[in-house]
């Protein structure tokens, strides 16, 4: 076994070797978190403003942009900077920060989102119960469970993986301290504990998953019964966007954390690491706000 060292600092992997393209990434990269910033922004501002707004729906939209703009400054600030100063070192405690705030806000989003998937669960299937179901007090409730959970799962795979000694350097493959990258640096026979409690994130996650899929089978029987085309419509403007996040968000991972060995490359790795760390809180205002009228005109009031 190699000899386990001490580490203070971690080298992300770069984008690009040469100067230009560090520069064209980071004005890339610049683009799609000022994007990120505006929509999510105006979305808050518009909700935030308009009374009309202010739904259970409009509040778990609310706290879903909240963890979107953590949840992309989180990763991408670090690689603009390292794009723009042609360097790749993280300090050991900036890439247990980035471990512990990613863990805990993707997984307050997926609680989250699935906290939305039984709001318009109750919504569709059961109207006259939606008052007294999701009232103010219980929309506060599920939001603070959605970000307490959240929390604890990024104390637990934050103490673990940090725990872990290192045996084998301290460059990560990746273009953010992600933790399976971080566990093929620890000695071989350490990294149970951790890829013990990533088995327990993943059956939690699995059964989130399990109950969106059946809010969503059950919603579909019930807009399919329903006599008015108008209402039939009004329902899956409001399910498509919450769906479509949540099959960005699922598959992305998925294919991150699953995918086959074999099928792996440095390369490969940060592109797909890319699609589910930053896309999703790029795009989510704008697949909000493109089938969501209200929406819409209350941000467009906003901007006039």
């Amino acid at each position: 076994m190699p000899n386990i060292s001490s580490v203070s600092e971690f080298l992300l992997l770069a984008f690009a070797d040469t100067r230009e393209l560090q520069h064209l990434h980071f004005a890339l990269f610049l683009g799609i978190y000022l994007a990120a910033l505006l929509g999510n922004g105006l979305i808050l501002s518009a909700i935030a403003c308009h009374h009309r707004l202010h739904t259970p729906m409009y509040f778990f939209l609310l706290n879903l942009a909240l963890l979107d703009v953590g949840c992309i400054s989180t990763t991408l600030p670090k690689a603009m900077a390292n794009a723009l100063w042609d360097t790749r070192v993280i300090s050991y405690q900036g890439c247990a920060a980035q471990v512990f705030f990613f863990f805990f806000l993707v997984g307050a989003e997926y609680f989250l989102l699935t906290v939305m998937a039984y709001d318009r669960y109750v919504a569709i299937c059961k109207p006259l119960h939606y008052g007294s179901l999701l009232g103010s007090r219980a929309c506060a409730q599920m939001a603070a469970a959605a970000w307490g959970s959240g929390f604890l799962n990024a104390v637990l795979h934050t103490a673990t993986t940090f725990s872990l000694p290192l045996c084998h350097g301290n460059a990560v493959n990746q273009f953010f301290c992600e933790v399976p990258q971080i566990l093929k640096l620890s000695c071989s026979d350490a990294y149970q504990r951790e890829f013990g409690a990533l088995v327990l994130s993943i059956s939690v996650l699995f059964s989130c998953s399990i109950f969106i899929v059946i809010s969503y089978i059950q919603i579909l029987r019930a807009v399919l019964r329903m006599p008015s085309e108008q209402g039939r419509h009004k329902a899956f403007s409001t399910c498509l966007p919450h769906l479509a996040v949540v099959s960005l968000m699922v598959s992305t991972a998925m294919f991150a954390y699953l995918k086959p060995p074999y099928f792996t490359s440095p390369s490969l790795d940060m592109e797909v690491s890319f699609l589910y760390s930053v896309v999703p809180p790029a795009v989510n205002p704008l697949i909000y706000s493109m089938r969501n009228q209200e929406l819409r005109d209350s941000v467009r009031t906003l901007l006039v």
